[in-house]
């Protein structure tokens, strides 16, 4: 592929090929191992992009899609072989609407959680978000990558919120996935009142499962839409501190389960003092004061009788503490719920709180059952104080998630990436904790980096169906090449 063929589809001064551009996306705070793309494209819409894929599949030249901005973490950004262009998209910024009565918002891929947040809010409308997105992180690359959601309540599918997509497929081929398939274009659904909401089609299928977690290997998603809830009335937070995992795990089954709660998650101690610190004094001194464990959950009204159903669904909440020998506060070693409140609805402020520790970070991320957490949990921890890493230090965050039938766990492994023993260390604190989760019934649902193809191989039979549906939608190999099991 010619750098003049790419700048007649994109134009010259969206390609680049200098070295500072090439070297930021050569490498992330992942582990894998640095490869320098060929070029940085960006395109403007859908029919360059169309174009880009149409050209690859010409000259056999591996594409790699990026639609959110640095810092990345987990490897699926760089390129997997060399030779490779990256898709920038992060410039592809329209919202192409927010409609309060159908709860439904459309964007490109390069709009970011600080800029539609305010764009659904100024309709009355908020974003099922998960927790504290970097300021730069893409919403359709959140939702692509099934990040969990902090309101478990209005999630009903793993796939939530995504509502409807339009993608190019490996192929070049385009198409347009649930409601907005057909028929007639976007703009002739649009005019008779369709606003691509439910996900289900075209035809039985939920084909926007193809290509949702595939770290961009099928193909390219150049919009897309998504649920979104109504803004309350009022909003009452309130943390629980605990020193037994347990006893906050049952908490939270019960307030999901009862449909009470909006936001509901646990953070531990050395997570809450990384989001709500900015300096290493500062994290020790608050990491001391807090519980081990802290639940933190939302009651909301809305806009018939807020006050009352507020009330309600506190004094409901306060007999099931009360009967778990749990209390409820409005602040935990002196961070308020409001405070928290405030900033699990906004992105991260700089320094992205991950990285304000000691400048990285690893997680170690899946999906598991309540039952089993408490012991995985302590799996990691031992193995962790075995390395030489203090399991005290590791962030845990757990989520519960689709209506609270599963949990997110994630042990957030921070490390000075300056420091080539740390980062060997927390390396291989990862292979470990990824063997002892398995062993435990833990599923890794998104894996990415080293240990993703050994994590997908363990099942040869949805190995050979991925491979199939790879062959089907990018039969040339040009997307993502080297990454998942491909």
């Amino acid at each position: 592929m010619q750098k003049a063929q790419l700048e007649a589809i994109v134009g010259a001064p969206n390609v680049s090929d200098d070295t500072a551009s090439l070297d930021a996306f050569a490498r992330d705070l992942s582990f894998v191992n640095p490869v320098r793309p060929a070029c940085v494209v960006r395109p403007a819409d859908a029919a360059a992009i169309q174009k880009l894929i149409h050209l690859a599949n010409e000259t056999r030249t591996p594409l790699v899609p990026v639609s959110s901005g640095a810092p990345h973490f987990r490897g699926d950004t760089v390129p997997g072989m060399g030779g490779a262009v990256i898709v920038d998209l992060s410039g592809m910024k329209k919202i192409l609407f927010v409609d309060r009565d159908r709860r439904v918002a459309m964007c490109e891929p390069g709009v970011t959680f600080g800029e539609l947040i305010p764009a659904a809010r100024k309709v009355g409308l908020r974003l099922n978000m998960p927790l504290l997105p970097r300021a730069t992180k893409s919403v359709v690359a959140s939702i692509l990558e099934r990040e969990p959601v902090t309101m478990p309540k209005y999630q009903w599918d793993a796939s939530d919120p995504l509502a409807c997509a339009g993608i190019c497929f490996g192929t070049g081929d385009e198409f347009r996935t649930g409601q907005a398939a057909g028929p007639g274009t976007l703009e002739e659904q649009w005019a008779v009142g369709g606003m691509q909401k439910a996900p289900y089609g075209p035809g039985t299928p939920s084909l926007h499962r193809l290509f949702q977690g595939a770290q961009g290997t099928i193909g390219i998603v150049t919009w897309m839409s998504l649920r979104c809830e109504l803004l309350p009335a009022i909003e009452q937070p309130f943390v629980v501190g605990s020193a037994d995992l347990d006893e906050l795990l049952e908490l939270s089954y019960w307030l999901v389960r009862m449909n009470m709660v909006n936001e509901c998650f646990v953070l531990n101690a050395a997570n809450v003092a990384a989001m709500f610190t900015t300096t290493a004094a500062q994290r020790r001194k608050l990491k001391a004061t807090l519980p081990a464990w802290t639940l933190f959950y939302t009651v909301a009204g809305y806009e018939y009788f807020p006050e009352e159903r507020v009330a309600s669904h506190v004094a409901d909440i306060t007999a099931i503490t009360q009967r778990l020998n749990l209390e409820a506060r409005h602040a935990v070693a002196g961070v308020a719920a409001n405070e928290i409140l405030k900033a699990v609805q906004q992105p991260s402020a700089d320094p992205y709180w991950k990285l304000r520790p000691l400048g990285g970070c690893h997680d170690v991320l899946y999906l598991t059952q309540r039952g089993k957490l408490t012991e995985q949990v302590e799996a990691v921890s031992n193995l962790a104080d075995q390395a030489g890493h203090a399991a005290s230090e590791i962030g845990v965050y757990i989520q519960p998630q689709v209506q609270g039938t599963s949990h997110h766990c994630e042990f957030n492994l921070f490390y000075d990436p300056a420091d080539a023993r740390e980062r060997a260390r927390v390396r291989d604190l990862d292979a470990a904790a990824t063997r002892a989760l398995l062993a435990r019934g833990a599923f890794f649902s998104r894996p990415y980096g080293e240990g993703a193809a050994a994590i997908v191989n363990r099942d040869a039979a949805s190995a050979s169906v991925l491979h199939t549906f790879k062959r089907i939608f990018d039969p040339n190999n040009v997307m993502n090449p080297g990454k998942v099991c491909f």
